[in-house]
C-alpha cells in the first residue's frame, strides 16, 4: 500500500536526477520545492481552518458559559455556531492528514534512492515505474566531497554545517508559525494574561519553538547528509510560505485567499450579545417618478 506513494516518488526523483545532469542534491531540491507547492493549498486551507475557529473562540466561550450544565445543549450551539459560520472543527486537521502521507514518501523516497544498503540498491529498480531509468543506478552519491548516504559525523567537519543548518530553519519556521497563531489571538480580541488555558498553551507552544529546532538538528547528526538537505530545503520553503509576503504571493497564484472580513455569526441569543453582523446586500434602485 505505501508502495503506491513511495514507487511514484523515486521515480520522478531519479526522472529529475536524469535531467538534471545526475546532480543528485540539484534533483533532491527541485522535488522538494515541487511538492510543498503542490501540498500549498492545503496548508493554506489548513490556516483557514485555524483562522476561523481563532475568530470564533469569544462566541465559543460564551456558550460554554450559558450552557456549562447542560452537554447536550452546549453541543447542540457548538454545532450551530459552527454550521452558521461555515466553519468544520476538524476542518484543520484533514488538510494536515492528507499533507503527512505526501511528506512522509518524500522523505522516503530520498532515503531509498540514495541507496545506503545493498539491500536498497538491489531494490530500486523495482521501484522504477519508467523504462530505461533503472540505467542510472547506481545513482551519484558523492557530493562537495561528502558521502550523502553517511551522516554528518562521518564525513569531512563542514558536513557538520548542514545539522546547524536544519536546527536554525526549522526554528525560524517554528517561530513564523507562532507569530501567525498569536497574530491571530491578537486579532480577535483574545489575549490571555498567561495564568489561563491560553497562556498554559502559548507557554507550550513557545517550548516546542526551542525544543523542536533542537531535537531536529541532534538527528540530523545520525540521519544521511541527503536528508539533511532535504530537511533544510523544506523548511526554506516552509519560510516562504508562512511568510506574510510568501502568503500574499502564493494566494494571488493558487487564488486560495479568501476576504478577511469574514461575517461571525453570533448563534447566541443573550441579549447582551453583540448583534449579529451579516453582509450587506446591494440596495435596488427604484425608478425615478416622472
Amino acid at each position: 500500500m505505501w508502495d503506491l506513494i513511495l514507487n511514484p516518488f523515486v521515480t520522478i526523483l531519479t526522472l529529475f536526477y536524469s535531467l538534471l545532469n545526475q546532480d543528485i542534491v540539484l534533483a533532491i531540491i527541485v522535488l522538494t520545492v515541487i511538492i510543498r507547492m503542490l501540498t500549498y493549498p492545503l496548508l493554506a486551507r489548513q490556516q483557514e481552518s485555524s483562522r476561523k475557529m481563532q475568530q470564533l473562540q469569544p462566541k465559543l466561550k460564551k456558550i460554554q458559559e450559558k450552557y456549562k450544565n447542560d452537554r447536550e445543549k452546549l453541543s447542540e450551539a457548538q454545532m450551530k455556531l459552527y454550521r452558521e459560520n461555515g466553519v468544520n472543527p476538524i476542518g484543520g486537521c484533514l488538510p494536515l492528514l492528507i499533507q503527512f502521507p505526501i511528506l512522509i514518501g518524500l522523505y522516503q523516497a530520498i532515503f531509498f534512492a540514495l541507496a545506503a544498503t545493498p539491500f536498497q540498491l538491489v531494490d530500486l529498480p523495482e521501484r522504477l515505474l519508467i523504462p530505461g531509468l533503472d540505467a542510472l543506478i547506481p545513482l551519484q552519491r558523492m557530493w562537495l566531497g561528502m558521502d550523502l548516504t553517511l551522516p554528518p559525523t562521518t564525513n569531512p567537519t563542514y558536513a557538520l554545517a548542514l545539522p546547524l543548518l536544519v536546527l536554525i530553519t526549522t526554528w525560524a519556521q517554528s517561530k513564523l508559525t507562532m507569530n501567525m497563531t498569536q497574530q491571530n489571538k491578537s486579532d480577535n480580541g483574545d489575549d490571555d494574561d498567561g495564568g489561563g488555558i491560553g497562556g498554559q498553551a502559548q507557554a507550550m507552544t513557545q517550548s516546542m519553538t526551542t525544543i523542536m529546532p533542537l531535537m531536529f538538528g541532534f538527528f540530523s547528526l545520525s540521519f544521511s547528509v541527503g536528508l539533511s538537505i532535504y530537511f533544510v530545503t523544506s523548511n526554506v520553503v516552509g519560510i516562504i510560505q508562512y511568510s506574510p509576503q510568501g502568503r500574499a504571493v502564493l494566494d494571488k497564484i493558487f487564488r486560495s485567499n479568501k476576504a478577511e472580513d469574514d461575517v461571525i455569526v453570533d448563534s447566541d441569543d443573550d441579549e447582551d450579545d453583540e448583534p449579529v453582523k451579516k453582509p450587506r446586500k446591494a440596495k435596488k434602485k427604484k425608478p425615478r417618478k416622472k
